[in-house]
């Protein structure tokens, strides 16, 4: 197999498939089943998947989830996204160079009667929000039809190692995002009420109140539901930069997809763009991953995810600036560098600040889009439309999962079953685990020195109560009915016991413990670690890194063990000087030299950055139309194709409209785009009821 294959993980299995062959541009590959065909391309170290019509440019993929078309590739005659479809024994794929031959037939097909069926409840979306509202039906034994384009449910819960936060009663704080896709799946397929269509794609609400899905990819079908949720999710936002389609370049979703789901590894050395929880959970995956993490910037003064993951990372050794914007990147068929610049407090680069920094792939994390049409359009045509999830408010996977959980409650009281009416304090829980970052304080170390002391490094106020019930004696306090207040310790040095449950368990990997017993002046601290890059062993020595990610000094490693509740995090023992041993909060595993700039920049040309990925729309070709008057997305398509691509639309909007507000057009002057289905693109023999074999 090749070498781009993950061959350890700290918290994955790496299981054993089998192998089959495919063909790449004629040449022979090997691939696992159930894979991708852009995983099988990506573990073989392909990266360019075609190139563009209109000039030539290498195509690679950005999305891995459907919503773009970058990468599209020949397979078995037929275009195809090659991140949706699974790669099969002797497959035939080649790169969609240019505009690929429509496939030649003797003759018109003969059409087939397209089915219909009619539904209590129809779910769009198998992820946190839409297993959550269907297992809610399904035990009130409401008949519920759940589809998911994926082939597995759980959406990006599949794609999370790390644990959640969020609260233990409410929903599954302290377990990891891959376990609970795990429990969530098992449960409803237990509910024989519900039935699942993996695979399958909605494309489009019709006035007729109809849902047109392709199903199970090789059949079409409307489906007419008598109540409509719709839990969609969300799609990666696009950043407008030089060199911003690149091959190298894309979304956190699809770096998480290949490396957490698919067990790929895509990077040698990567940057991200984007400090909010995506990036930096991104970051740490790397991490896990033994992938590099050369940098991090963001735009905003300080980053908007949560500090305990951004205090993660420094720690461990990574680079992050603040108040930075990418400015391209650099190279020609691949990622080589990247070149960034700090801004002003308008978010315009500073001449004079450019830096550069090797790096063969950057990573796009600068916020996400709801994927609420369906919502819109169900509401617009007289269905009885819910929306839940990402699709409803961009926020955590716990918040989706109780939000789902209120929806599947209020559509069954809508279908008429008598039910008690839904505690107000479930919706307050559920504007609590929306909540974003709240106030900091300054870190307060234990003035106490005796003992074992837990030291809490958590500063910041966000919806998080795992710490609370781990402790056995209950001495760690999050106030239950605001759990976004900071954790506080109510013993003192002689109550814990040394069981290192809140260790382990702190989905921040905020506590540490530091014992005083034997030793006054040089005590033992225990640290959470959750990494295998460098298997950590007795006598290694490791740097201890402060909440900030300040140096404290190299020290010897007593001891590496687990504890019976680790869940693949395991405990490092250090000793360390009395003066430094609370501020010690992580170890560093990324060598300095990575994070070291180039000894030159490389410059950029702002108006070559583009905005259409699909047409090849440059940012130069949108301001001269806005220059001369246009104000009407509807003619900017016409002008420039910009938004009528294979994606339609769905990454270059959010970029043009910031491109009218750069130029200050107030948004109440700008035309919104005339919203038309189908959303997704779909095969015209499908559409027209001709089933396709499926092997």
């Amino acid at each position: 197999m090749s070498n781009f294959r993950i061959k350890k993980h700290p918290i994955l299995p790496i299981p054993e498939k089998k192998g089959i062959q495919f063909t790449w541009n004629g040449v022979a590959l090997s691939a696992n089943v159930g894979e991708t065909i852009s995983s099988a391309l990506f573990a073989n170290g392909v990266r360019i998947f075609g190139h563009h019509h209109k000039d030539g440019s290498p195509q690679g993929i950005f999305c891995a989830n459907g919503q773009c078309a970058q990468c599209m590739v020949i397979a078995n005659g037929t275009p195809v996204k090659s991140c949706m479809v699974e790669i099969e024994e002797n497959m035939v794929v080649f790169p969609a160079d240019g505009l690929p031959e429509l496939p030649k037939i003797a003759q018109a097909p003969v059409m087939n009667q397209i089915s219909e069926i009619d539904v209590p409840v129809l779910v769009i979306g198998g992820g946190p929000a839409g297993l959550s509202a269907a297992i809610e039906l399904g035990k009130l034994g409401i008949k519920t039809l759940i589809i998911d384009d994926k082939h597995k449910l759980g959406g990006k819960l599949v794609l999370q190692t790390h644990r959640f936060f969020g609260s233990t009663q409410a929903v599954f704080a302290g377990t990891r995002g891959i376990d609970i896709a795990t429990k969530l799946e098992a449960e409803i397929r237990q509910l024989e009420s519900v039935e699942i269509w993996l695979q399958s794609t909605a494309l489009a609400v019709f006035s007729d109140r109809k849902v047109g899905i392709q199903k199970k990819s090789n059949e079409y079908v409307l489906v007419k539901p008598q109540i409509l949720l719709v839990v969609s999710g969300a799609r990666e936002k696009f950043l407008s930069f030089k060199g911003n389609t690149i091959p190298g370049v894309y979304g956190a979703g699809a770096f998480q997809t290949l490396v957490n789901r698919d067990l790929v590894r895509p990077a040698e050395r990567l940057f991200i763009v984007g400090g909010g929880n995506v990036g930096l959970i991104a970051g740490y995956h790397a991490l896990q991953a033994g992938i590099n993490v050369v940098g991090l910037v963001e735009a905003l003064p300080e980053c908007g995810g949560y500090k305990v993951h951004k205090d993660k990372l420094v720690r461990m050794g990574v680079q992050i600036m603040n108040s930075h914007t990418i400015l391209s990147a650099n190279g020609s068929d691949h990622v080589e560098s990247v070149t960034i610049a700090k801004v002003n407090d308008q978010f315009q680069p500073i001449p004079g600040t450019e830096k550069s920094f090797e790096c063969d792939t950057v990573l796009i994390a600068v916020g996400l889009d709801s994927v609420d049409e369906f919502y819109k359009k169900g509401v617009q045509y007289g269905i009885d439309t819910f929306v839940g999830g990402d699709a409803e408010e961009i926020a955590e996977a716990s918040a989706a999962i109780f939000s789902g959980k209120i929806r599947g409650m209020e559509i069954a009281k809508k279908l008429g079953l008598d039910l008690p009416e839904i505690p107000q304090s479930w919706y307050r829980t559920s504007e609590i685990l929306k909540s974003r970052p709240g106030a900091k304080t300054e870190e307060k170390l234990p003035e106490e020195l005796e003992g074992v002391l837990p030291v809490i490094h958590c500063v910041q106020e966000i919806p998080c109560n795992p710490c609370a019930s781990l402790c056995p004696h209950g001495l760690i306090y999050v106030d239950q009915k605001d759990i976004r207040q900071i954790p506080t310790f109510l013993g003192n040095g002689f109550c814990c016991e040394v069981c290192e449950q809140c260790v382990v368990g702190c989905p921040g990997l905020a506590i540490t413990l530091v014992d005083y017993r034997n030793s006054h002046h040089h005590p033992i601290v225990s640290i959470p670690y959750e990494f295998n890059r460098q298997p950590l062993q007795e006598l290694d020595h490791v740097m201890a890194m402060d909440i900030e990610g300040n140096p404290l000094g190299e020290f010897d490693v007593l001891s590496v063990h687990s504890i019976p509740t680790s869940d693949r995090t395991f405990v490092v023992q250090i000793q360390a000087p009395q003066e430094i041993a609370s501020q010690i909060a992580g170890l560093r595993i990324q060598e300095i030299q990575i994070s070291q700039p180039m000894d030159h920049y490389i410059p950029h040309i702002e108006d070559d950055m583009i905005v259409c990925r699909c047409e090849r729309v440059k940012a130069g070709d949108i301001r001269n139309l806005i220059h001369q008057g246009y104000r009407d997305f509807n003619e900017i398509k016409t002008m420039t194709r910009a938004g009528m691509g294979s994606c339609g639309g769905k990454t270059c909007t959010s970029i043009i409209r910031r491109i009218f507000r750069e130029e200050g057009i107030p948004e109440e002057e700008v035309t919104d785009q005339t919203k038309r289905p189908i959303f997704m693109e779909i095969p015209l023999a499908l559409f027209a009821g001709v089933q396709t074999e499926k092997k």
